[in-house]
């Protein structure tokens, strides 16, 4: 288990095998890494990060750091919580949650580009990444299989649906539907996301399904009588939650 002379480790911290820590790491009491994962130089772990295997944590990022919440309460046990097989490139930041024994989540095969930042008390779903630059405010909820365009910014408790593509730059302040594109700023819906889908395997009936329930959300007609698939469930049960922020518009062809 390599460990550079310089990296600075705490206690009660457990390693899993095989795990790199490069030079001038700093890892801070109570902190679990799974097996196969990568500390590179200048990584810094807060206390209560909890993380899976084969994770990558490129120079200058720093995982665990507190709120940026003014009310937040120092004495709070609170946590991040990852999977596996995310990357974290340089100077990526992920806060840890406000409640006590709460967690901000990341799930797996999730890439954070370059200088993006996830906010306390949020979760990111598999398989997302966040292009170089993005940022998401707290109790903001991240589907899976989302990509976040570069510089893209997203209000505090947002929802943003599974399959999702946010072009860059743009300011989300309300829900995403699932499976769907959007630009403009504020970001409004335009249409669906075909190449994410496509790529997912859904193709045939259950895009055709996918395609008649936007066109109905746009026109505000009912999805009641559409047949069941998995994507359609879903989207059934996200359109259910309480939503904080309530759905963004849609762009209308001119």
């Amino acid at each position: 288990m390599p460990i550079h002379p310089t990296a600075q480790i705490g206690n009660n911290v457990n390693l899993g095998c095989r795990v790199t820590i490069g030079p001038y790491v700093v890892i801070d009491n109570s902190v679990e890494i799974g097996d196969d994962c990568v500390i590179s130089a200048h990584a810094v772990i807060h206390s209560n990060v909890i993380m899976g295997q084969a994770n990558e944590i490129c120079p200058h990022a720093v995982l665990g750091g507190l709120p940026q919440d003014m009310s937040f309460d120092r004495q709070r046990q609170t946590y991040v919580k990852i999977g596996d097989n995310n990357t974290f490139r340089e100077g990526v930041t992920v806060n840890r949650a406000t409640q006590t024994d709460a967690s901000t989540v990341i799930g797996s095969d999730c890439y954070f580009m370059n200088g993006s930042h996830v906010a306390h008390d949020c979760s990111v779903g598999n398989g997302s990444i966040f292009a170089s630059g993005v940022a998401i405010g707290g109790h903001v909820a991240i589907g899976e299989k989302v990509f976040l365009g570069g510089g893209a910014m997203v209000h505090q408790f947002c929802r943003i649906g599974s399959m999702v593509m946010v072009s860059g730059t743009v300011g989300v302040l309300q829900d995403i539907i699932p499976y769907t594109m959007v630009g403009d700023s504020p970001a409004r819906h335009y249409r669906l996301n075909v190449v994410g889908l496509r790529r997912a395997g859904i193709t045939g009936k259950r895009y055709k399904l996918i395609s008649t329930a936007f066109r109905r959300m746009k026109n505000k007609e009912s999805l009641d009588d559409l047949d069941s698939s998995p994507e359609i469930d879903y989207l059934r049960t996200w359109l259910a939650e309480d939503s904080t922020r309530g759905l963004s518009s849609f762009l209308v062809a001119s």
